[in-house]
């Protein structure tokens, strides 16, 4: 059965999670080979059978993640994913615009209804026939949750901004930090801009959000003296230009970026060193 890397596609994105997304997936395969040969000989379409389990294994599991998160130090980021090389297994996500942060972080806000139903129909093209099995409702309670979905995501995302004018602006974001040039940093944050890190109490980081251009800069400014410490990358982060921090050879910080015209809107740093494995898979590699 060739189906996992689909699967494992769908689950990072309803979760938000790749080692959540393997697990889920591989407790799918687990549930079909525990069955006899006449059961699943009886399913029509494995692959399809497959999908439905996955998908309420990852609606259970965004369910009972809301109160895990309540306990989580600091702000829950997802994963972030590096860019695939040629090495890679077979299984690894492919990157598009359904796995940029900034997408990823609005799935987050989402109902776990509303993010299956949406990822489902509106990402993998499920029709709401389809949906309405999965999600234990009907058809069109699930048009209206993806319905809902796309609302959210159209008051939250800024305009597209082409990836070349995003890596200009995050190089030179990255150069400005370097050169602790403050008036250069502010030019090129949103006034209105965000910073978020996650360390899920692991590693040290701000536990709240740094909101302001200013205070944004103040704050990559105090962090610039450590900065000798690391060497910071320019990497694509989850299929968009953002930037890494190494110290000895090994990424401690990923920082993913939301560009709106010729201003960085948000910056999202993943410390925790947990959702960093596949970074560091991807060193060895």
């Amino acid at each position: 059965m060739n189906e996992r890397r689909q699967l494992i596609n769908l689950a990072y994105r309803l979760l938000g999670s790749l080692a959540d997304a393997e697990d889920v997936v591989q407790e799918a395969y687990a549930r079909w080979y525990a069955m006899s040969r006449p059961e699943q000989e009886a399913i029509a379409s494995p692959g399809a059978w497959l999908t439905t389990v996955t998908s309420r294994l990852c609606l259970n599991l965004l369910s009972s993640a809301r109160v895990r998160r309540e306990t989580y130090v600091g702000a829950w980021i997802p994963e972030p994913l590096p860019e695939p090389t040629s090495l890679d297994p077979a299984d690894r996500v492919t990157l598009d615009e359904s796995v940029n942060m900034a997408f990823l972080v609005v799935l987050e806000s989402m109902t776990p209804a509303e993010r299956v139903a949406f990822v489902l129909h509106d990402v993998f093209r499920y029709p709401f026939a389809e949906v309405a099995g999965i999600v234990g409702r009907s058809p069109a309670a699930c048009r209206q949750l993806a319905s809902s979905a796309r609302r959210r995501l159209r008051a939250a995302q800024a305009p597209v901004t082409p990836a070349a004018r995003q890596a200009r602006i995050i190089r030179e974001f990255k150069r400005a930090w370097e050169a602790k040039d403050i008036e250069a940093l502010v030019g090129l944050l949103d006034p209105d801009a965000t910073v978020v890190a996650d360390s899920g109490g692991l590693v040290s980081a701000v536990l709240g959000p740094i909101e302001g251009a200013e205070r944004i800069a103040l704050s990559m400014l105090r962090f610039a003296g450590k900065l000798s410490e690391l060497t910071i990358l320019e990497r694509t982060v989850n299929g968009q230009p953002g930037l890494v921090a190494q110290r000895d050879g090994v990424i401690v910080t990923v920082y993913a970026f939301e560009v709106a015209g010729d201003r960085i809107k948000h910056i999202w740093g993943v410390r925790n060193p947990g959702k960093l494995r596949p970074w560091f898979r991807d060193e060895v590699s």
